[in-house]
């Protein structure tokens, strides 16, 4: 019997932990899912800019809950995860969309300080890595481990070469997750965005708001991306329809690489 694909892209009753939530890509994801029928975890450090995301998942009648932590700290994952447990009996999919950078600007790379590349691994590699191992000891056969990377990963990053060293490491890591953890049944994938203009595209990037239509000018699809965009990856990703994906990297770019 062939299935009906729509309702292989429903995720109703799985539980869902999204890092970097209260903004930006991490906000369209966590809805996303929330609109296919997940309960989503989000968490991120400012509880305000999750109440809002919380506010808008209910509006749109879904189910959401919030844990507010760094997601830096190993306690802030254990903490995610026995939410998740003690809660609801059960963690299905865990989405690393925290990361960026916390500094305003760029460095070449013989100024590079060796204080931001510790920062950027801490940030952009090292939780997706602690999170991985600790979803693995209760995660069932069917659950995903997916990582928010970027098309930073693939090529050149100049000027954020500790950005785009932490992605390419957690592009890696997840290929080795793939073989290591497919006899548990869990798939580990990553999706790779390319311009998706954001409050970091303001804060890191120095692009200002009013600059952010011209982006667009040098994508092949004539467009920038959305956070929609990416959470459209992740849900195939995550739901049945994508059950026999696993080790890859989904890169969604506008055709830019």
């Amino acid at each position: 019997m062939i299935p009906d694909l729509i309702d292989q892209f429903r995720i109703k009753g799985k539980v869902a932990v999204v890092t970097g939530a209260s903004r930006g890509i991490g906000e369209g994801i966590a809805i996303g899912l929330a609109d296919a029928g997940a309960h989503v975890i989000i968490t991120a450090r400012d509880h305000e800019r999750l109440k809002v995301v919380e506010k808008t998942i209910v509006e749109r009648n879904g189910n959401c809950s919030i844990v507010v932590g760094d997601i830096t700290e190993e306690e802030t994952i254990q903490r995610l995860i026995d939410h998740a447990i003690e809660g609801f009996g059960q963690l299905d999919i865990w989405v690393s969309n925290a990361g960026t950078s916390d500094h305003p600007g760029s460095f070449a790379f013989e100024e590079f300080p060796p204080w931001h590349w510790d920062q950027q691994i801490a940030l952009n590699l090292r939780p997706h890595f602690v999170a991985a191992r600790a979803c693995a000891e209760v995660m069932k056969p069917g659950s995903s481990i997916i990582g928010i990377s970027s098309i930073a990963g693939i090529r050149p990053a100049v000027r954020f070469a500790a950005y785009g060293a932490a992605k390419a490491g957690m592009n890696n890591l997840t290929e080795t997750l793939s073989i290591e953890l497919a006899p548990k049944g869990i798939r580990a994938n990553v999706v790779s965005p390319g311009q998706v203009p954001t409050e970091a595209t303001t804060r890191v990037g120095g692009v200002p708001p009013e600059e952010f239509k011209n982006l667009g000018q040098r994508i092949p699809l004539g467009r920038v991306g959305t956070p929609t965009d990416i959470a459209a990856a992740v849900l195939y990703l995550v739901s049945d329809a994508g059950s026999w994906v696993t080790g890859q990297n989904i890169v969604v770019d506008g055709g830019v690489t």
